[in-house]
């Protein structure tokens, strides 16, 4: 098993920059593909970034493309989320996962982690 403890969320204006840090104890972060995931109020809870195990491969929302980017030091057994040109409609409690099943590449598919952080809040404020 792994444990996932999420921090670096906060209140930004719109335009800002935030990174999230998914910090992972347990097993080998490494053995994981990892994402990040983010529900809003009265939405669900939607994919934002994924990243294999190695981090040769990475995959994003078509909202966050081009303003996100997902990372992961598996030295220090951390996979991160790097947030610029931030929006309004990018409030949300964001979560890491991790996946142990995908041995190759990741899944966009909340269904496929089996791990999860207790989440972050993201406040932008236009």
């Amino acid at each position: 098993q792994v444990q996932l403890v999420e921090s670096g969320g906060g209140l930004v204006q719109a335009g800002g920059s935030l990174r999230l840090s998914c910090a992972a104890s347990g097993r080998t972060f490494s053995s994981y593909a990892a994402g990040w995931f983010r529900q809003a109020p009265g939405k669900e809870r939607e994919f934002v970034a994924a990243i294999s195990r190695s981090g040769t491969n990475t995959g994003y929302a078509d909202s966050v493309k081009g303003r996100f980017t997902i990372s992961r030091d598996n030295a220090k057994n951390t996979v991160y989320l790097q947030m610029n040109s931030l929006k309004a409609e990018d409030t949300a409690v964001y979560y890491c996962a991790a996946d142990p099943k995908t041995r190759y590449g990741y899944t966009r598919r909340h269904y496929e982690y089996d791990y999860w952080g207790q989440g972050t809040q993201v406040t932008v404020s236009s």
